[in-house]
């Protein structure tokens, strides 16, 4: 029972002291009236983040701050853009094909790959078979019709002087017109060889057969693919053509899109083509031709563009890149480019001054990048200032607390 009675006590006197120690720490060290514990003080060139909720400040010295080169929050028109990769091609409206219209052996093949060729320029030429068989056909036909027209001649001659029947007649002129139909028809042939009017006279006053048969170009344009070689036999349509001529003027830029930006692509908008080759260059063109299916591998989509080459600077099988505008332009908030810094949480930020040495760091929320300005969605308003070289040196100096 006294045992009992001295732990009680114990107890008691415990409690008491501790309810004494507050008393005293609530009346001389929390008493309305205290002086409370001085906030730290901004140091010149030290960052200084204020208080929870409040901007992020860094005050820098004169020097420091000369440093710095400082812009005004601009507006500006932005334009969705569309941008993928494909590869350069010739134009194949623009491409032919050239063949010889009948068989033969090639006696000469007069341009090479990479030369310059004038519609109605000579090609090559070839010994045609086909070509002596329709002159001898000609000459035998000429000869006929002219031995026709003699003896209609006589016969008439005959009428006259009671030598000779109508009947006679009536049959010489029969031969002497059907003579002239089969010659017709033969000089007819010969001209869609491509021998001239007076080519094929000087066949017939010389009754001297010329089976050479010229192929012109059908187009300007470049060669770009020859197989003709004297002494080669060539066929019409026969693989491969002994010349292909391209109009290089315009090249297509084929590129396949991918499936979600397909709804994006419109028939005539506007493209900007680049390649690797003339990195400074930009070719302009127009979107010609979409695909009317979906690569069921790659879920890509077809996208054509035809592109102005005047200079002649594009090569079939370049690699290229494309942008194209998609949409109207919309006028928002923006700052150049080098204003904004990504913070390592991934937050962008933007450093605003009213003063010159004062800088508050404020979080915007950015859109689309183009020609070097960054637009901006919020966070600034049109005329406010900001540090447009060197921001990225403010970021550093807050993470580091440095005073420089």
């Amino acid at each position: 029972m006294l045992k009992r009675s001295v732990a009680t006590k114990i107890v008691l006197t415990t409690l008491a002291g501790t309810v004494l120690t507050v008393l005293v720490w609530t009346k001389f060290i929390l008493a309305p009236g205290s002086p409370e514990v001085p906030a730290p003080k901004r140091t010149v060139g030290r960052a200084a983040p204020t208080s929870t909720g409040e901007d992020v400040v860094v005050e820098l010295s004169d020097k420091q701050a000369a440093a710095l080169q400082l812009g005004t929050v601009a507006s500006r028109e932005f334009v969705l853009l569309k941008t993928s990769v494909g590869t350069i091609g010739f134009n194949e409206n623009m491409l032919v094909q050239v063949f010889s219209q009948y068989s033969g052996k090639i006696i000469k093949a007069s341009f090479n790959i990479g030369d310059d060729v004038k519609q109605g320029d000579i090609l090559f030429t070839i010994d045609s078979p086909d070509l002596l068989q329709a002159e001898s056909t000609l000459l035998a036909s000429a000869g006929v019709l002219e031995l026709q027209k003699r003896n209609l001649a006589r016969a008439s001659n005959l009428l006259k002087s009671g030598g000779s029947a109508q009947k006679d007649v009536d049959q010489a002129t029969s031969d002497e017109q059907t003579a002239e139909g089969n010659y017709k028809a033969a000089r007819n042939v010969v001209l869609i060889f491509g021998k001239t009017d007076e080519e094929i006279d000087r066949i017939l006053n010389t009754r001297m057969v010329d089976s050479t048969l010229l192929v012109p170009s059908p187009i300007s344009g470049r060669i770009v693919a020859r197989s003709a070689a004297p002494g080669l036999l060539t066929q019409p349509g026969g693989a491969p053509p002994p010349y292909q001529i391209a109009d290089i003027s315009t090249m297509w830029m084929v590129a396949n899109v991918i499936e979600t930006d397909a709804p994006s692509y419109k028939l005539g908008q506007e493209v900007e083509v680049r390649v690797p080759a003339y990195p400074t260059r930009v070719f302009k063109g127009k979107v010609t031709a979409l695909g009317s299916t979906i690569d069921p591998s790659t879920h890509r989509q077809l996208v054509r563009s035809e592109i102005a080459d005047p200079e002649y600077l594009l090569r079939s099988g370049m690699f290229a890149s494309f942008v194209i505008r998609v949409g109207d332009p919309t006028r928002s908030v923006a700052v150049p480019a080098t204003c904004v810094v990504r913070e390592g949480d991934g937050t962008m930020t933007v450093w605003v001054t009213n003063e010159g040495r004062r800088f508050v760091k404020r979080t915007v929320k950015i859109g689309l990048q183009q020609d070097g300005w960054t637009q901006i969605m919020e966070g600034l308003q049109v005329g406010e200032t900001v540090v447009t070289e060197g921001a990225i040196y403010l970021s550093n100096k807050l993470l580091l607390g440095d005073a420089g």
